[in-house]
């Protein structure tokens, strides 16, 4: 089976280390946005192109005689590469697009609870102008959310009490979607402890993985802007410290009865992951948003623990058979800590040097936004490598991705804290106080 992997990041580098161990036997191409060294050499073949132009991978799919193609980020999605490639007979793990809206529009992802009656969602309302604006914000008071209605690389959120800090500042940052064309949704704010359940999905069966907690601001102490994800952690449980019994369930509930009415909706299933953002409150499990693609980081703790093989996961997607495939994790803690450039995200550094010769498991080192330039690796201005440290316990795997992290080399930085017991334990006593 040739194997076509779409996307380049430290998800994408995650997902060939899989493929690679598989007993499919295989052959792994890629179609990139930058050289990742780390699929390279992972990599029959792997070509630098326009990963969102549906043509351009269906030429390259055809090329390498794809029988099976796993699309990693989301904007493939959005543009509609699963659909060229399924039209194609191509087997696929990703969402088509209109499918895919679960991610690309918060609205889509808001309509869809309350259409099917599925629980979780916050009080909101959708504007494409500035009218009724600051009313319903003042209906909701000290606690709202404003979301950029697309895709947003993560950054198209900004909370109240973190990022904006009055009324004033909320209808501003309003004032500036509107002026740029774009639908925002505002919404209730929840009050808890995030974390992440992703679930393979065939469009009918869910499997599904462990929790995860990702870090979204950039520095210790969850201070300064949001980012794509600093770090994650999960446990040696498959749950989280800070979760009761019962509330890993309820997120499964919501996760499957998203898929099944998706599935009701348009048709057809939903086949790829279905990783849902959910806070734990007060007053039960909340989602928060969806994702339509493995996340990052939370894809490198996960399959640094799947016991089963990702290809036979992959195949028994894309044909519907995923209730007959076994699917397991190994019972480990995981915490991933990545490297990024200085400045980032605002003003990241590019073009600068790296150095990760000293790290001493380099199966546990993911690349991400990295070049190869003269036989060296060059930063290209995202988040650039990531490791994992696989534990008994968070501590111990934390101590272990804290010492690997430290030694890579360069321009770079990371959190220290992720993982850590002081802060784990802050996330413990946060929902012993809601309660």
């Amino acid at each position: 089976m040739n194997i076509l992997l779409i996307g380049s990041g430290a998800r994408e580098h995650a997902l060939a280390k899989s493929i690679s161990r598989s007993c499919s036997g295989g052959k792994l191409h890629c179609i990139a946005s930058n050289m990742n060294p780390g699929i390279a050499r992972l990599s029959t073949e792997i070509v630098v192109d326009n990963i969102n132009d549906p043509n351009t991978v269906l030429q390259y799919a055809k090329q390498f005689n794809s029988s099976l193609a796993v699309v990693g980020p989301e904007n493939p999605l959005s543009e509609g590469v699963s659909d060229v490639l399924d039209d194609a007979g191509i087997k696929v793990v990703g969402p088509k697009k209109r499918l895919a809206q679960i991610e690309t529009s918060k609205s889509f992802a808001r309509d869809l609870l309350v259409e099917f009656g599925i629980p979780g969602g916050p009080q909101y309302e959708t504007f494409d102008s500035m009218e009724g604006v600051g009313g319903f914000i003042n209906d909701l008071g000290d606690d709202f959310v404003v979301k950029y209605d697309g895709l947003a690389g993560g950054k198209g959120v900004k909370v109240s009490g973190e990022h904006l800090h009055s009324n004033e500042e909320a209808i501003s940052y309003c004032q500036e979607l509107v002026d740029s064309g774009g639908q925002f949704v505002i919404e209730e704010k929840f009050v808890g402890q995030e974390f992440s359940l992703m679930s393979f999905c065939d469009g009918t069966t869910l499997k599904h993985m462990p929790v995860v907690q990702d870090h979204k601001r950039a520095h210790d102490g969850d201070t300064g802007p949001n980012t794509g994800g600093m770090g994650t952690y999960s446990d040696v449980d498959h749950s989280l410290p800070f979760l009761r019994e019962g509330e890993v369930e309820e997120a499964r509930s919501i996760n499957l009865k998203t898929a099944d009415a998706l599935r009701n909706k348009f048709g057809e299933g939903y086949k790829g992951v279905l990783y849902g953002g959910f806070m734990v409150t007060s007053n039960g499990v909340k989602l928060i948003e969806y994702n339509a693609r493995f996340g990052d980081p939370e894809a490198m703790n996960v399959l640094s623990l799947l016991d089963s093989d990702i290809v036979e996961i992959c195949d028994a997607i894309a044909m519907g058979t995923l209730g007959n495939t076994n699917v397991e994790f190994k019972n480990k803690a995981t915490v991933c800590k990545y490297a990024v450039p200085e400045g980032y995200p605002d003003n990241p550094l590019k073009g600068e040097v790296i150095d990760v010769s000293s790290v001493s498991d380099p199966d546990s080192l993911f690349f991400a936004s990295v070049d190869i330039r003269d036989g060296k690796f060059i930063e290209a201005g995202s988040r650039t490598v990531a490791v994992v440290g696989v534990g008994d316990s968070i501590t111990e795997a934390e101590k272990i991705a804290e010492a690997e992290i430290s030694r890579v080399g360069g321009p770079l930085f990371h959190r220290t804290d992720i993982g850590t017991n002081d802060v784990v334990q802050k996330r413990v006593d946060h929902m012993r106080s809601l309660r």
